[in-house]
């Protein structure tokens, strides 16, 4: 399930868009607020709750008050806004920080109750690395929750790019049944998948493009072209986003789509390509002699 993204450009990205990020993520915000809304109704009392991807930490702050109890964790791989969280995270700290992939998870089997992660796996070359990661870092039972793009996300951005050239300029997003079949295949019970389709609109493309770099989500594409977009070519793109000018604003579609379940007890059987594996812990095992 790789997207071919370059890893190094998505930290450099995040880590610049810090002292922005939190101005310009409207939208993240909004869908971060109605992931947490998707906890009201299960019967939770983690001890320690990861928050992956966690940007500036407004999410980990929001567990914190959830859950006043227990350990939170905001994981970032772009050290600055990590920086960025300590002004969330409050003084004594409510909340530790940890710079690390979420696709390397720097903690022991079976030692986290809720991973809570919003908007984040999309910039993950392997979202499906990512979600084996959760399902090992996960106690038994313990809850996965998280919100990602879908692929209709900025499809007039681009198409308004693909009209001036073919290389590509915008992320393509993991569709929600792959997501799906990722959680069946890591062993995740219960999986339950929304979608909620989110228009903003501008005046302008290129204001849009401003507002996508000052929240990082800038082209990480590794087969992206390095060198610097021309004018002529800039005009191009702008030119070809008027098509879709409705009512005087240019609109920006993102597919949103949330999706929890529930980590996998051991020797629960895992879906692979030559058919299902269970494990255990060797103390299950029982022998007779004769």
């Amino acid at each position: 399930m790789s997207a071919g993204l370059d890893a190094r450009h998505v930290r450099h990205a995040f880590g610049r868009a810090a002292a922005t990020y939190e101005a310009h993520a409207v939208l993240q915000a909004e869908v971060g607020a109605r992931l947490l809304e998707r906890l009201d109704g299960i019967d939770l009392e983690p001890d320690r709750v990861l928050d992956a991807g966690s940007g500036p930490g407004r999410g980990a702050a929001a567990l914190c008050t959830r859950f006043p109890r227990a350990s939170v964790i905001a994981l970032d791989l772009a050290l600055p806004m990590l920086h960025a969280a300590a002004a969330n995270a409050g003084d004594p700290p409510a909340f530790a920080r940890v710079g690390a992939d979420v696709q390397a998870l720097p903690f022991a089997d079976a030692t986290l109750d809720l991973i809570h992660s919003n908007l984040c796996l999309q910039w993950c070359d392997d979202p499906g690395l990512a979600i084996a990661e959760f399902a090992r870092v996960l106690k038994p039972g313990g809850l996965l929750l998280f919100s990602t793009f879908g692929p209709a996300t900025l499809h007039e951005l681009r198409s308004a790019f693909a009209a001036a050239d073919a290389a590509p300029h915008v992320g393509r997003f993991v569709d929600m049944h792959d997501i799906g079949d990722a959680l069946l295949t890591t062993g995740f019970r219960d999986p339950v998948l929304e979608r909620d389709d989110f228009t903003l609109t501008y005046a302008d493309a290129l204001t849009l493009m401003r507002e996508l770099r000052a929240i990082g989500a800038t082209n990480a594409d590794a087969k992206r072209q390095r060198t610097l977009t021309g004018k002529a070519h800039l005009e191009r793109v702008v030119a070809a986003y008027e098509a879709f000018r409705i009512d005087g604003v240019l609109p920006a579609t993102y597919e949103v789509v949330y999706a929890q379940a529930f980590a996998p007890a051991p020797g629960q059987p895992r879906r692979t390509p030559g058919g299902e594996i269970a494990s255990f812990p060797i103390e299950q095992l029982r022998g007779r002699r004769r």
